[in-house]
């Protein structure tokens, strides 16, 4: 089962492409909301986002 945080996480970070702005949002540091995101990855087995140093982009699982 997929917990609460890391589906917000996601959402936030798939809305802003920042998890930067997504960690503003949410009261949260960016490493954080990276966490989230890489364990709702983890648990769906599929990568949601493609991640580089200036951009974030969903995959088309994502």
């Amino acid at each position: 089962m997929t917990n609460l945080p890391a589906l917000v996480s996601f959402t936030e970070a798939a809305a802003a492409g920042s998890f930067t702005v997504a960690a503003a949002k949410l009261d949260l540091t960016p490493a954080a909301v990276s966490k989230n995101v890489a364990r709702l990855e983890q648990q769906l087995g599929v990568r949601l986002f493609n991640r580089c140093t200036r951009q974030l982009r969903l995959t088309a699982e994502g």
